[in-house]
């Protein structure tokens, strides 16, 4: 037995929109598991004024370590050396100082 187009055409657009459904209510249920977080944030953010974490403003890989990658200060050419006072400053993030420990 053939299947038909349009029976596929449904079943695959049944599954993505279960999919999707699936999407928006692990959304819901993680936005109330995180709400005490998120409101320790807003007010964090609300009392400091912040936009987003910003320690230094020369370097984009050292205005927020947390998101840096270890490739950025080298985006230029590979070779090159990091000449932001910052970067010689700025350790770098955890989570790259961890995978260094690792090898």
């Amino acid at each position: 037995m053939r299947l038909r187009k349009s029976s596929a055409f449904i079943a695959f657009t049944v599954i993505n929109v279960t999919g999707l459904a699936l999407l928006f209510a692990h959304g819901a249920l993680e936005r109330q598991r995180q709400a005490p977080v998120l409101s320790e944030k807003k007010i964090m953010v609300e009392r400091f004024g912040l936009t987003d974490l910003c320690l230094f403003t020369d370097a984009r890989y050292t205005r927020n370590p947390a998101v840096a990658d270890r490739s950025t200060p080298f985006q230029d050419n590979p070779l090159s050396l990091d000449y932001f006072p910052s970067g010689s400053i700025l350790p770098p993030p955890p989570h790259l100082r961890a995978h260094e420990l690792d090898r």
